[in-house]
């Protein structure tokens, strides 16, 4: 019987077209680049069999970063995937391709994730019944709705915005994701959003979840980096 662990495929998608912040995945960063350091991150990782380490990637630059340099191996997306932003069978097109029955993907654009939390995130999912998994970060904080309502519910007994009392809510982490692959043919990924508990939530630490999505985050990412290099 094929355990769980061996039937998850673990990807790191990744384009070169990004507008808000060029070149992201190979420009220069802290002596390496965002692609190669998730990658090498994977292939540290104490419980990832390396062999089940994919890169998706389109550009050859990409492929040579992945599979040249590091051996790891490629499922080379299209032109269409890779230019695909609201699709999700085209944007992961490995979905029907790949053989196996669970996918956790990685995101390269957070450079502080350590590798044991990736350890973690991969040892809970691999150890609970759910077959899904969400990475998140608790605020305590008080959130108003695009009316200006308040959503969150006011602590009983307070008189001030006090974030101690609040009680917590969880914000997407945006850095690791864990799915069966054949819902995705449906238009579904991880599960059920509506759902109450539809989503397994895995906890971790705000600055490990740090996203580069513009340019002063990818100058204050590496500036963070040097100085918390995980």
């Amino acid at each position: 019987m094929v355990s769980k662990l061996d039937d998850t495929v673990f990807i790191v998608q990744a384009r070169l077209n990004s507008q808000r912040v060029p070149n992201k995945m190979l420009r220069p960063f802290a002596g390496s680049n965002l692609f190669g350091i998730v990658l090498d991150k994977l292939l540290s990782s104490k419980i990832i069999p390396s062999e089940n380490i994919y890169a998706s990637v389109y550009e050859d630059e990409l492929f040579e970063e992945a599979n040249t340099k590091r051996n790891i191996r490629t499922f080379r997306r299209s032109r269409e995937s890779a230019n695909n932003d609201s699709d999700i069978t085209k944007i992961f097109e490995w979905h029907d391709k790949l053989p196996h029955k669970y996918v956790i993907i990685i995101s390269a654009c957070n450079p502080l994730l350590k590798v044991e939390t990736i350890d973690a995130f991969v040892k809970q999912f691999i150890e609970q019944e759910e077959d899904n998994l969400f990475a998140v970060i608790e605020k305590k904080q008080y959130y108003w709705n695009k009316d200006g309502i308040m959503v969150t519910p006011w602590p009983e007994g307070q008189t001030l915005l006090n974030t101690k009392a609040v009680e917590p809510t969880y914000e997407a982490a945006h850095v690791l994701y864990a799915s069966p692959m054949n819902i995705i043919k449906d238009y579904k990924y991880m599960g059920d959003f509506t759902k109450p508990g539809g989503i397994k939530l895995f906890k971790m630490n705000e600055l490990e979840a740090f996203d580069i999505d513009y340019e002063w985050q990818f100058e204050v990412a590496e500036e963070l980096y040097k100085r918390f290099r995980p």
